[in-house]
């Protein structure tokens, strides 16, 4: 594997200071790249399953910068060790045929990521938050707390008493299926709308007028 890194610390856009922009970029190779899967759902009845330990951190996330115009708090803590055995895991699992998608919940959270997923094979999905939780709905769902994957596996069961050997959380929240995103008693919203929301924000700020 090659690792590049790059950084601009110092960048103006009309005489208007912006972060500093760090970039890591790795490359490696799939010894076998049939075994690749991508983030895409694109049948139904796929067991929807997070991966990784989720506190709800909102400290530097899209969620306060979109919602509500904040740039505040603290990114989340990353620990090495977690993110390399949750990773680890996860190809695992990918390897044995487990995993059909797969996305990791940096940016945006678990609801971002399940979005894209849907949107990127056309398929819906249904999840609800796990019974019990003490995080707050709007930290689950959009909190950024690191080395966390959502998958998509047709034998979800399987997968999660694979993670409990393992000593890693894996929640069950829901099935892939239908036209719409659905978390139970908090939000449905159809594809479509979803869809014409996220490929029309760029040609109507192109064409806008001051």
């Amino acid at each position: 594997m090659r690792f590049h890194f790059c950084v601009s610390l110092y960048n103006e856009t009309d005489g208007k200071g912006i972060l500093p922009t760090p970039t890591i970029g790795a490359v490696g190779v799939i010894e076998d790249i049939a075994l690749a899967v991508g983030s895409r759902l694109t049948m139904a009845g796929l067991g929807l399953v997070l991966i990784g330990d989720t506190k709800g951190w909102l400290g530097q996330s899209l969620y306060l910068r979109e919602t509500f115009g904040r740039e505040e708090g603290a990114p989340p803590p990353v620990d090495l060790a977690v993110e390399r055995r949750n990773g680890d895991f996860v190809r695992d699992e990918i390897n044995d045929r487990r995993v059909v998608a797969c996305h990791d919940l940096s940016d945006g959270g678990l609801l971002v990521a399940l979005a894209e997923m849907c949107l990127s094979g056309g398929t819906g999905a249904e999840i609800a938050l796990p019974a019990g939780s003490t995080v707050p709905p709007h930290a689950f769902l959009y909190g950024e707390d690191q080395a966390r994957y959502l998958v998509a596996s047709c034998s979800p069961m399987e997968l999660i008493d694979d993670a409990r050997k393992a000593g890693i959380p894996a929640t069950l929240l829901g099935y892939s299926g239908g036209a719409s995103l659905v978390v139970k008693d908090l939000l449905s919203l159809p594809l479509s709308d979803i869809k014409a929301a996220h490929e029309g924000w760029l040609p109507a700020y192109m064409t806008a007028t001051d």
